[in-house]
């Protein structure tokens, strides 16, 4: 597997794909290359996301399947036959079975729009308004078994503002994300990325 190789998984809007697009394109990607998009929902508006930019495409129903293990082993054959060395989640809202996470292991990352472990799960920003906490941010992390308890890979704050609603601190978490997601799949490409542990350590160009 090559670690440059990369498939960005998702399955709604694809902002964050967008952005790893864009950055490839400008060369903040290192030596990484988006050879796959794969998405569970053939009909989100990533799909075309991928169809503008040239990248191929696997979409596959999970219903279709006897089980999610059935499923996630016909994503498995297709990465390993274009050579797939990191699996990049923007928006996949799917847990993994270990049928991808064993050959993928520390080749799987994921981004989370809270600073992790605070504000795990679905509606991270919701949840982190709801708290009254003053910051917040963005977490690029490991994928593991379990919900968002992967180790951090990198993280940045974000300021929660007194009159701030979902939709404007979403806002700026978002543009955050996009220059945050970028940055660390590059480094992972160019193979800059260490774990020892959970302990994560990105050296410098």
């Amino acid at each position: 597997m090559e670690q440059s190789r990369i498939a960005v998984f998702a399955s709604g809007q694809g902002s964050n794909f967008a952005a790893l697009i864009e950055a490839q394109n400008a060369g903040r990607l290192g030596a990484g290359r988006i050879e796959l998009l794969v998405s569970d929902r053939p009909e989100a508006p990533v799909t075309q996301r991928a169809a503008d930019a040239g990248i191929p495409s696997l979409l596959l129903r999970p219903k279709e399947f006897a089980s999610r293990e059935l499923y996630e082993a016909e994503i498995v054959a297709e990465l390993q036959r274009r050579e797939i060395g990191l699996i990049v989640l923007a928006g996949y809202m799917r847990l993994i079975t270990p049928t991808l996470l064993e050959p993928y292991a520390g080749r799987i990352i994921n981004i989370h729009p809270s600073l992790l472990p605070a504000f795990a799960g679905k509606d991270a920003i919701g949840q982190a308004l709801d708290y009254g906490v003053k910051l917040t941010g963005v977490t690029v992390h490991f994928v593991d078994g379990g919900m968002d308890t992967g180790p951090v890979i990198a993280q940045r704050t974000v300021s929660v503002e007194e009159n701030d609603t979902l939709e404007s601190l979403a806002e700026r978490i978002h543009q955050v994300e996009y220059e945050l997601y970028p940055e660390v799949v590059g480094a992972f490409a160019d193979g800059r990325i260490e774990l020892q542990g959970r302990h994560t350590t990105i050296r410098r160009k």
